[in-house]
């Protein structure tokens, strides 16, 4: 007898249909499983023995083949130990399971007969519901953020017998449902911040370093702060989401697929509700950030898709890991390509970075590093890198004055309002072009040439800035995003003078430090 269950896994950023088929003959007691299995699917059989026995049924007399199809497709993980065991006993005639055919299913199996959670639960029910399934079985822990799928059954399970039973009609288990609101904007009004979320209210003076972040907030910017330690700049930094404009309801699905199949959900957690802010250590590999090699899964700029990748200490990252960034800041998305495949991974995030004006951290002017050590510092940037930072400002040191100021200073909820209605005046601008964009930053040429446009004086000013920096097309490109992004702030319609100048002003790095 042949049993045929509908299961799934994970396969880059998505999951694939995978058919489990179970047969059962006569001979001597052997499991042999098919189908490009890896190491811990191969052991499944080991882990499916185990928990049949412990759950009170017998191994199946004779020789079972499991074979795992698409044959040609690599399965990893341990995502079919639950459909394995329930088309053993299916095709063993150990139980009728009335309604195999109706519902999918995924879950690693404990020796004692526990269902386990796998990872990237979203995009399996994502995956079955397209397909056209009824429902699923999931391990319990995963129900909640399975259960962001509408119209389609999750059906929690603990433990092998209360499949079996549920399978068989002899128990009823209530599908997960989600509560209508909690499908309402993932992060509440525009002045809402999350509770322990640092505020720009705690930053003393700063404010140039402020205004820059405001319009890297609203533009979707990158963005390079150089100053002396001790300034500010990771506390700028970790304050960056708190004036980022709520996650949609698309955004967080998205959010929450990456989250997912890295396995990183809280448990019982449905959405993800907040914009990520990734801070890897600058001893992060280029695997590291940008995924998993033999197998590869989301690294840490798409763990910031729809948030923050923060690099403090920029040119201590390896040259390598700091070049692999170019890519994704360009296009929005990483494809790593091996013998085995082509995997797209989304990449949208916005780049905040940090480093220190010489090697000891002191202004050019006042360091006891040798110029030549200087240069060798700042080479560790390169070129290419430094033309993708839309914004390049420098945060000087504190003074006492500052520290010791008691004038109240903005917060990240009156911040957050000015930047929501910028990106508010951005979305009308692209809906109504028909584009897919959200943010200015992501403009395309021919779209700055129509959103962007100057009068006689400002193509003056930015002529002469071209000469005087020596910018590149692409610097060229930037300067109007950022000038653009500067105009909606102000709810203008058009780019005036001033504008362009600010947006001018913010890349002097590229001359006073690299020039």
């Amino acid at each position: 007898m042949i049993a045929k269950i509908d299961s799934s896994v994970v396969h880059g950023i998505d999951a694939f249909p995978v058919e489990v088929e179970v047969q059962v003959t006569s001979g001597d007691i052997r499991i042999v499983v098919v189908g490009l299995p890896d190491t811990a699917v191969k052991e499944s059989k080991d882990r499916v023995t185990a928990a049949l026995t412990s759950s009170g049924f017998r191994i199946p007399i004779g020789r079972s083949v499991i074979n795992l199809a698409p044959a040609d497709v690599r399965k990893e993980g341990p995502y079919f130990d639950l459909p394995i065991a329930i088309g053993m006993l299916s095709a063993s005639g150990q139980i009728q399971a009335r309604k195999i055919n109706n519902y999918a299913m995924v879950g690693e199996l404990a020796l004692n007969g526990k269902i386990r959670p796998v990872k990237g639960a979203l995009s399996i029910a994502l995956s079955f519901k397209k397909l056209g399934r009824k429902g699923m079985l999931i391990p319990a822990s995963n129900a909640t953020e399975a259960a962001v799928v509408q119209d389609f059954e999750v059906i929690p399970v603990r433990h092998l017998l209360e499949a079996v039973k549920f399978l068989d009609g002899a128990a009823d288990i209530a599908a997960v449902k989600l509560k209508p609101d909690h499908f309402l904007n993932i992060a509440g009004n525009p002045g809402h911040r999350s509770p322990g979320q640092p505020d720009f209210a705690d930053v003393k003076g700063q404010e140039t370093a402020k205004r820059a972040l405001e319009i890297a907030a609203a533009g979707g910017h990158n963005t390079l702060m150089i100053g002396p330690p001790g300034c500010g700049k990771s506390m700028l930094a970790k304050r960056f989401g708190s004036i980022l404009p709520p996650l949609n309801l698309q955004e967080s699905l998205e959010t929450t697929q990456i989250h997912s199949i890295k396995g990183i959900l809280a448990k019982g957690m449905g959405l993800v509700r907040n914009r990520p802010f990734r801070s890897p250590h600058h001893t992060v590999s280029d695997v590291g950030l940008l995924g998993r090699s033999a197998f590869p899964n989301p690294g840490e700029i798409s763990m910031a898709h729809h948030g923050v990748l923060f690099l403090d200490e920029l040119p201590e990252f390896s040259r390598r890991a700091l070049e692999t960034l170019r890519q994704p800041l360009e296009d929005g998305q990483v494809t790593i390509a091996r013998a085995a495949g082509s995997w797209t991974f989304p990449a949208n995030f916005i780049l905040i970075a940090a480093m220190n004006p010489t090697p000891d951290g002191k202004p050019i002017s006042e360091s006891r590093s040798s110029p030549r050590e200087i240069r060798q510092y700042l080479s560790k940037i390169s070129g290419p890198l430094l033309d993708r930072m839309d914004l390049q400002i420098e945060v000087a040191a504190l003074s006492y004055r500052d520290l010791e100021s008691e004038a109240p200073t903005e917060s990240s909820a009156t911040i957050r309002n000015r930047v929501v209605n910028a990106r508010n005046i951005q979305k009308e601008r692209f809906a109504s072009a028909h584009s897919s964009n959200l943010t200015n930053s992501r403009m395309s040429s021919t779209e700055i040439r129509k959103f962007c446009t100057l009068k006689s004086g400002g193509k003056s000013l930015l002529r002469n800035a071209m000469q005087e920096l020596q910018l590149s097309a692409r610097g060229h490109d930037r300067i109007l995003r950022v000038a653009r992004s500067i105009a909606d702030l102000e709810s203008n319609e058009h780019i005036q003078e001033d504008h362009l100048a600010e947006a001018i002003q913010q890349r002097a790095l590229d001359r006073n430090y690299w020039g």
